[in-house]
């Protein structure tokens, strides 16, 4: 027994483990604190939230549990699974604020985009480990976009440019991991600087009004910048031990939009502080490093391929989302990992950091002698 056990803790990353249960209940704290003495209808229901994270949870050991190998025998079917899903939501989904993104189940709001980006990296990790003394080959490079476009192709329309980017950038890192020549990614940023002008008049309105929004925040305060402003104000109101989790004139007045999705830094920023800020982001490194770490000490490519796109997705949620929060980045729409409500998010979230801890477990190992030592 004793063995086992020790078994077991060899075979867990407790500072990943102990960074996403932190990350997870703090995002509980701050929904149900938001709650508290607030004005008007924009509450959540925070009980389902908790059974989002049980049941993520549960996923999450249960992928700790197995061989994340057996992800890439079927990393056909996933990725079948993934291009019909966001067929469905074109055809039958439920739209929101002009955005079709979602499938109602009735008891549960599916978003097929956010799976997307796990399915895709499964995908991309195959393609990647399996021919990767063949991607310096120019028609690997090809290969491995026709994977993107069609995912891709199915966010942008719905419209979810925020997605869109994401898989992008989920496909590059994967893209220069691998042996493909630096000088076609020189070539693509350049053509994409040169396609800008040509792209921007083909943007819906709305995210036309974020970019312009981005470059002058204060041009229209009760109007496109309202969102911006609300979150600015929120973060800078917060000083540096916060306004305490029953108070907040953003959030608990409802002038914040979005306070439980998008702009919930904001929120926690205003509640808790700049140190609450600061541990929040703490954590945050926390997680993205060890996924690094597990990457590099992966056991195969495929694990090394799949912990890279998942950190990738990770780093490029927070960033983006924190920056938009503090007026340095466009508004995008995306969420913040382990924190923002939504059901789908959490769980493909926890799902994910259950494959990092399937990779770790699985991780290279040295024999000294008749001992097995892990790196």
């Amino acid at each position: 027994m004793q063995n086992r056990l020790r078994f077991q803790f060899r075979k867990t990353d407790f500072v990943l483990l102990a960074a996403t249960g932190l990350l997870a209940a703090l995002g509980l704290l701050i929904l149900y604190s938001s709650a508290i003495q607030s004005t008007g209808g924009n509450q959540l229901d925070t009980s389902k939230q908790i059974l989002y994270v049980v049941v993520g949870f549960a996923l999450m050991w249960i992928f700790a549990r197995s061989d994340y190998s057996i992800l890439k025998n079927y990393s056909r079917a996933i990725y079948i699974i993934m291009v019909v899903l966001l067929l469905i939501v074109e055809i039958f989904g439920a739209t929101r604020l002009g955005a079709t993104r979602w499938i109602n189940l009735g008891f549960f709001q599916f978003q097929p985009s956010e799976f997307a980006k796990l399915a895709l990296t499964i995908v991309l990790a195959k393609f990647f480990s399996v021919n990767y003394d063949q991607t310096d080959k120019f028609k690997y490079l090809v290969y491995s976009i026709l994977y993107l476009l069609p995912p891709l192709i199915l966010v942008v329309i719905q419209p979810d440019l925020g997605t869109g980017m994401v898989l992008t950038v989920i496909w590059l890192s994967m893209a220069m991991t691998s042996r493909i020549k630096k000088r076609y990614f020189v070539i693509g940023a350049a053509a994409f600087i040169i396609a800008i002008p040509l792209l921007l008049p083909h943007l819906a309105p709305y995210q036309r009004q974020r970019i312009t929004t981005f470059f002058e925040p204060t041009a229209n305060p009760t109007g496109t910048g309202y969102n911006v402003n609300q979150a600015i104000i929120a973060v800078g109101s917060g000083g540096v031990f916060g306004q305490g989790l029953s108070s907040g004139s953003q959030s608990q007045g409802n002038f914040l939009p979005s306070q439980h999705t998008d702009f919930i830094f904001a929120v926690l920023s205003e509640k808790l502080g700049f140190l609450g800020a600061v541990v929040c982001i703490v954590l945050y490194c926390v997680l993205v490093i060890r996924a690094l770490w597990i990457a590099k000490n992966a056991s195969d490519r495929f694990g090394t391929f799949l912990a890279i796109g998942i950190a990738t997705m990770f780093a490029f949620h927070i960033v983006i989302n924190i920056g938009m929060n503090i007026g340095i980045l466009p508004v995008t729409g995306i969420p913040l990992p382990l924190i923002s409500a939504g059901g789908t998010s959490m769980l493909i979230s926890l799902v994910s950091v259950g494959i990092l801890e399937s990779i770790y477990a699985r991780r290279r190992t040295l024999t000294v002698g008749s001992k097995e030592v892990y790196e």
